[in-house]
């Protein structure tokens, strides 16, 4: 089959701005609970896309670890390409795809990093393989081999044992939109689109052409 003859049809809902909720974050829940609700897989993946300092921009997958104080939070090394180009331009996109329900989130805003505390708390829920692995990985670099990895590592578990502490290259980010797309596919490419657009304390709806 070619590439070009891939397409299907979105028959599954509508969007009207009588139903959207007037806040975009209980909207945001009531998808995201959607999403839960049908068993998706890693429903809280999302597409975070940052530029650097010249404009070049950079996309990869993180996954969503909270909404918290009118933001989306996710962790990472802050060394990493993502953490470099965040502290060069600190604002990012996100985009979530739920294609079994026809539906996206686009947010774009500002980011900044949430407490050393919150960082802490997180951290310490993680598996140790995953806290083990903060210290080994200096993410985003050229590693020699896997076996150099897996070496460092041990490494790592030798000198921390079972309970190694947060690094300070380590945390989490919030990105504090100032504007929300919901995006639920139609039929013959009609699609809905209704963007959230922050006003002060309050947040005013359009509908955006598919």
């Amino acid at each position: 089959m070619k590439l070009a003859d891939l397409r299907q049809e979105y028959m599954r809902a509508g969007l009207a701005e009588a139903d959207a909720d007037a806040d975009p974050f209980r909207q945001f829940q009531r998808w995201f609970d959607d999403a839960l609700a049908a068993k998706l897989p890693l429903p809280n993946a999302m597409t975070l896309a940052t530029a650097d300092a010249d404009g070049r921009p950079s996309a990869r997958i993180v996954l969503l670890k909270g909404v918290e104080s009118g933001g989306f939070v996710f962790y990472t090394n802050y060394r990493s390409r993502k953490g470099r180009e965040l502290a060069a331009r600190p604002a990012a996109c996100l985009v979530f795809q739920w294609s079994d329900l026809e539906r996206q989130v686009r947010v774009d805003g500002a980011v900044h990093r949430v407490s050393a505390a919150a960082s802490d708390a997180y951290f310490a829920s993680r598996p140790l393989g995953a806290r083990l692995s903060a210290w080994a990985s200096a993410q985003s670099e050229k590693v020699a081999s896997r076996a150099a990895l897996e070496k460092a590592a041990e490494e790592v578990r030798a000198r921390h044992g079972d309970d190694p502490p947060r690094p300070s290259h380590w945390g989490g980010y919030r990105v504090v939109p100032d504007a929300i797309e919901f995006w639920q596919g139609r039929a013959n490419r009609l699609h809905d689109r209704l963007l959230y657009t922050r006003a002060g304390a309050a947040w005013t709806i359009e509908r955006l052409a598919p």
